[in-house]
């Protein structure tokens, strides 16, 4: 049988092994499979190569620019989903394994491409929050922004998800504008090799913005600076010994770790059995327990019920284990394949027994179960393996030791606090579910557990159908934790591009404030031109440009035309009395969607042209009442723009409105969106 030779890809060459090559087994068969890593790995070069090649590369292009190639990335994977899969059966992942990994992580990158396109600018600098006066003029004014790191980020990441464990980490950190070293677990390391080659011969990344260490990093993490960063996925005891390093601590170098995690899985105390909620706790129960054979971060190590329902929960999910069949993952009737080595293998199996101490063994046997089509003595088998603690309160291994593997503990709780009192004893998890349908019961478990788990997922009959599970992080959402999680969050979104910027506070003018942020801030230059704006393309309106428009009288008619068309009779408009004994009113107004009628009336261009539609409106605020026969005017000003697809983008508009006296009565965003028409 061939030897794969794992290659590395180091300052834009691809590296073979060389000395120091580690092997590497088919979880399967225990065979020798393929072999990885190189002590010559010139970890200096790379480092220099992404930050002064890789980085500067990033840094030209926009956010959009670069969610544009995260999307055409993953395009691009999905072409060689196939090819990926049939490699990823050596690790003992099954088809459906392969989909959580591979698909999972494409659909990331979807996810944060089309993040980047709708939360961030077309620009290379994200403005976070609003605009500070610092002033009493308004001529000196604050606004924070984020900036792309100017290092590397070394991504670390863990055996079980090859795939998704890099592609979840690399779509934000190129989104931020920051090139990536990729190092996977080395018994893995092939499947990740195999998606670094589809990326890299796309040709969609730009010079320098990718490179892979298949094996050992060597001194890497001893020459990083406060410009790079470190995300981490792994064991609690590697983390601790990579993020304590003096350079480390000494540099401030951010290092973000995802690791250990003696996750729990709550039975609501409604949730007796024969109820749907029942059942959706074992189905969920059972797919952690055997999903990747159990080689989940998030999956369920502890299971928590009522004392009453325990002997039903052992039952009802021993019988669904029971028809789990194991063997070769690449036949068709095989729901779990191996650990991914026998020395993970061995390494559970050692576990098995710490918990053993402390808790029974009701269901699995890790020497004599039946597979099928393989040889359970040369592959890394094992059963599914389910123990009950009696004595969860004085117990303590069953709360720091997790055996990562199919293996799931039963405890049993008296009331709701017992129960969260237990899921806070794993000192910090990933994630936490509660199965109920009562709401008060999922509203005290995040009252009193969030502290401690950095993701709680509640699941009932109402949300079943469209739920994604317990142990499914989702790229919309924080994936980390407190304590022996690691202390970290990764995804969540934008702020997982965040991670790997930095925040600084800017101070001065408007005018400086709008050049830096490619947004108008009030109080700067407003630009005029001779024709109306709205008869003006996206690419022909520029950043400031404005109109005031002509003032028009707010009448008594008008007010009361107004509430019969619509049905708002609200006293304030409609009973002078009622209006005057208002503190904020001196008698009656008009009202607030009066205003913005008129507003619209005042400075809306009504021919057809490049405005395609009004798609809403932000920020809105009333900030002085316009009594009958007081007069308002309009101040239209281009705040920022930005590109949505090849037809049109979008404009927002700052928007004033002021009343005679050239007092702000109300001030908000208008949103359109404009046709390009010729650049």
């Amino acid at each position: 049988m061939t030897i794969l030779d794992v290659k590395s890809f180091a300052h834009g060459e691809w590296v073979a092994p060389g000395k120091g090559a580690r092997n590497i087994e088919n979880a399967i068969t225990g065979a020798l499979f393929a072999r990885a890593g190189n002590d010559n790995l010139d970890v200096t070069a790379m480092l220099e190569y992404a930050r002064q090649i890789g980085g500067p590369n990033l840094r030209k292009l926009t956010f959009h620019d670069r969610a544009r190639m995260l999307k055409a990335l993953a395009l691009h994977l999905s072409q060689y989903k196939q090819a990926l899969y049939d490699l990823s059966f050596a690790t003992g992942a099954t088809l459906t394994d392969h989909k959580i990994d591979i698909d999972g992580g494409i659909g990331t990158m979807f996810v944060f491409a089309s993040k980047g396109r709708r939360e961030m600018p077309d620009s290379q600098i994200y403005l976070d929050g609003d605009v500070e006066q610092l002033s009493r003029d308004g001529t000196f004014l604050g606004h924070h922004v984020y900036t792309p790191m100017q290092g590397a980020a070394i991504h670390i990441n863990a055996f079980n998800f090859p795939v998704w464990g890099m592609l979840e980490k690399l779509a934000p950190t190129l989104l931020a504008g920051v090139p990536a070293i990729v190092k996977p677990a080395t018994a893995t390391c092939y499947v990740t090799e195999l998606a670094v080659k589809i990326m890299l011969d796309s040709g969609l990344l730009p010079k320098g913005s990718l490179q892979l260490v298949s094996g050992g990093i060597s001194n890497m993490l001893d020459q990083l600076t406060c410009q790079d960063a470190v995300g981490f996925t792994g064991s609690a005891q590697t983390a601790f010994k990579l993020r304590s390093s003096s350079h480390i601590l000494k540099n401030s170098v951010q290092f973000v770790a995802e690791q250990d995690s003696l996750n729990a899985s709550i039975l609501g105390a409604d949730a007796v059995p024969g109820t749907p909620e029942f059942d959706i706790f074992i189905k969920e129960a059972h797919r952690e327990i055997t999903s990747k054979a159990g080689q989940k971060c998030t999956a369920i190590r502890r299971i928590i019920a009522p004392d009453s329902h325990i002997e039903a929960v052992i039952d009802a999910l021993s019988k669904r284990l029971s028809k789990t069949t194991i063997g070769d993952p690449q036949l068709d009737d095989v729901r779990m394949g191996p650990l991914v080595s026998n020395n993970q293998k061995r390494d559970v199996l050692e576990k098995v027994s710490i918990l053993a101490e402390e808790a029974e063994l009701v269901y699995g046997d890790p020497n004599k179960f039946d597979a099928i089509g393989v040889d359970t003595q040369k592959g890394a088998f094992v059963s599914p393996m389910l123990f009950h603690c009696q004595y969860p309160d004085t117990a303590e291994r069953v709360h720091d030791t997790e055996a990562f593997g199919p293996v799931s503990t039963i405890m049993g709780y008296r009331n709701l606090d017992h129960a969260i009192e237990l899921a806070n004893r794993g000192a910090g998890s990933l994630v936490a579910s509660v199965v109920t349908h009562d709401t008060q019961i999922a509203r005290e478990v995040v009252m009193s557990a969030g502290a401690f788990h950095g993701r709680l997922y509640f699941n009932n009959r109402d949300s079943v159908k469209e739920s994604t599970g317990h142990g499914s992080p989702l790229p919309h959402m924080v994936h980390g934790g407190p304590g022996r999680a690691g202390g970290g969050e990764e995804l969540g979104g934008i702020r997982g591009v965040l991670h790997y910027m930095q925040r600084s506070a800017i101070q001065g003018s408007p005018e400086i404030l709008t050049a830096i942020g490619e947004q108008w801030v009030p109080g700067s230059i407003e630009l005029t031109e001779s024709t109306h704006p709205f008869t003006r393309t996206f690419h022909e309106l520029k950043i400031g440009e404005t109109i005031y428009t002509e003032p028009r009288e707010v009448t008594i008619d008008n007010i009361e035309h107004f509430a019969q068309f619509t049905g708002d009779n609200f006293y304030a408009h409609m009973n002078e009395k009622a209006a005057k004994r208002n503190p904020f009113f001196p008698g009656r107004v008009a009202h607030g969607y009066l205003l913005l009628s008129f507003a619209a009336g005042l400075f809306v261009e009504p021919s057809e042209g490049p405005v395609l539609a009004n798609t809403g409106l932000d920020k809105l605020r009333f900030l002085k009442p316009i009594e009958p026969g007081e007069s308002i005017k309009v101040r239209l000003t281009v705040k920022r723009k930005t590109p949505r697809n090849d037809e049109y983008g979008e404009v927002r508009w700052h928007v004033s409105l002021f009343n005679a006296g050239d007092e702000l009565a109300a001030e908000y965003e208008l949103l359109t969106m404009n046709t390009y028409g010729c650049e």
